[in-house]
């Protein structure tokens, strides 16, 4: 049974399962939903709780499945967690976890949780997650993308009695939220929870956020994609000057972006083959926001746009490295903002 992290409030309220699974990349909604099954599952009466973590594949299930069986003299009931943050259980782990799901029906005394990473759709089909899906509930927390930003922010302050202004100044308020916090969820929840400190409910003006609100943004050189593939070059030079001021490694920098720029080409090409574009993607395991934005963008591009900058993309490497290119510059931050800047017009045409 697959829930979506806005129904599983509604569900802990009509009676617990034995069997919950949660999995997705964003540390603050896993950890929320997962405190949100602890508390049902405390409430319940399951007083004693047991973790496990799995760390390579010579991890000893046999412990797992031991704690789902016994209970101590205090408890009558438990809660079992298993924590997989490689999303790859094994072979031992999968039939483990197999027996733990087919188990857990019949098991009112125990309550199992697995936390996993983000899975893909191939990870999905296997043996192992099916039987969590089909004995119990599973949680797919997916990230909150930069566009959905500022709605989330005005639903938490919404949550705390607090709300911004209406018309393009409330538009204003959020988007500078969401431009201090750059994606990090932790980082804008709690700005958000300063903010209940320091007002009280009711509006909240521009220059109320502006002065509590710090700038607080983690830049992620893989969000860089985002940014660039969006075509939002305000946005891309601001992460570029983050990660500069952050001290990330050039190369890095240069690999996110030479990724997505060699990524396109081999999409590209396989249209040109007459691969359709579903097909091209597949087969270049492209998915997810990713997935979205390169449907938006290949339609626009041309191979000679795409190859030219495959060439930029070449001599960029090899200042970073130290060497000099003609009429490029001999700073690896510039020649990473220029290449950037040419992929972000590219897309936003």
């Amino acid at each position: 049974m697959q829930l979506a992290p806005a129904q599983l409030a509604a569900h802990l309220t009509k009676g617990l399962r034995a069997l919950y699974t949660v999995h997705g990349d964003e540390p603050l909604l896993v950890q929320e939903a997962a405190d949100a099954i602890r508390a049902a599952a405390r409430a319940a009466g399951h007083t004693e709780r047991s973790s496990h973590t799995v760390a390579g594949a010579h991890f000893d299930w046999s412990a797992v499945l031991a704690a789902g069986g016994s209970l101590s003299l205090f408890a009558d009931k438990q809660i079992v967690e298993i924590r997989i943050p490689s999303g790859k259980p094994g072979k031992d782990g999968s039939a483990a976890l197999q027996q733990i799901a087919e188990s857990a029906a019949g098991n009112d005394s125990t309550l199992t949780l697995v936390l996993l990473p983000r899975l893909d759709k191939q990870t999905r089909s296997g043996a192992w997650f099916g039987a969590l899906d089909g004995h119990g509930v599973t949680v797919q927390v997916d990230p909150v993308e930069r566009g959905q930003l500022p709605a989330w922010i005005a639903q938490r302050l919404a949550q705390q009695g607090q709300r911004v202004k209406g018309g393009e100044e409330g538009q204003r308020t959020l988007q500078f939220f969401a431009d201090r916090v750059e994606g990090n969820l932790l980082a804008a929840h709690q700005e958000i929870q300063k903010l209940a400190l320091l007002y009280p409910a009711g509006e909240l003006a521009l220059a109320q956020v502006e002065a509590a609100v710090n700038n607080v943004a983690r830049y992620d050189v893989f969000k860089l994609s985002e940014a660039v593939l969006a075509g939002n070059a305000v946005r891309t030079a601001r992460m570029l000057e983050g990660l500069q001021a952050e001290g990330e490694a050039e190369v890095l920098v240069h690999y996110a972006l030479a990724e997505d720029i060699r990524a396109l080409k081999r999409v590209k090409d396989a249209m040109n083959a007459g691969r359709p574009l579903p097909m091209a993607l597949r087969e270049s395991r492209i998915w997810g926001p990713r997935e979205r934005a390169f449907e938006r963008v290949l339609p626009q591009l041309e191979s000679r746009q795409l190859a030219h900058l495959l060439r930029a993309a070449h001599l960029v490497d090899g200042i970073v490295k130290g060497l000099k290119q003609p009429d490029w510059p001999a700073s690896g931050w510039q020649a990473l903002q220029r290449l950037a800047l040419m992929l972000c017009r590219a897309c936003a045409r």
